[in-house]
């Protein structure tokens, strides 16, 4: 079963699951649905920003500075974040602090989605479908970045909540 065909948790307007679709589907009817975003920090407070393939089925080629994805069916917010961190990055096993969950949508995307931090500092190992590059940066220098290149906006308010929270950027 490929990406597209992954059954994604549908939600209503107030995150209670309706139901489950494939990810196609998802993407092509705007369907609300889960996801998480995970902020990776390394033990000097600098983000881990990744770039995005030009194959992923929502904002190709962009930057983001959250790892993780969609819920899948059956799976709950912290579950798909281990899982998604796991895939994206080759990181497993460090714990996950729950920030805040939130409600985003724009044009492309309707998310109830559930932000985490973690604090690492192994060895990154990219998953070559999802992820094309990535490196950590200082969190001022992420801003800047983001003025001038493309980022996922549904990260960006992520990033942007959290450093409201926590006095950064």
């Amino acid at each position: 079963m490929g990406a597209a065909d992954e059954m994604v948790t549908i939600v209503d307007e107030r995150n209670r699951v309706v139901g489950a679709a494939p990810r196609r589907e998802m993407r092509a009817g705007n369907l609300p649905h889960r996801a998480t975003y995970i902020l990776v920090f390394n033990p000097r407070g600098e983000l881990y920003v990744q770039k995005r393939t030009q194959s992923k089925d929502v904002f190709p080629g962009y930057y983001d500075v959250a790892a993780g994805g969609v819920i899948l069916a059956g799976e709950s917010y912290e579950e798909g974040a281990a899982r998604e961190l796991e895939e994206e990055l080759g990181v497993k096993g460090v714990p996950l602090t729950r920030l805040f969950d939130f409600s985003y949508k724009d044009e492309w995307v309707k998310i109830w989605g559930a932000a985490f931090s973690c604090i690492y500092d192994g060895e990154v190992v990219l998953q070559q479908e999802e992820v094309e590059s990535g490196a950590f940066l200082a969190v001022d220098e992420v801003f800047r970045l983001a003025a001038a290149q493309s980022f996922t906006p549904d990260g960006l308010y992520v990033l942007r909540r959290y450093g409201e929270k926590s006095g950064l950027g």
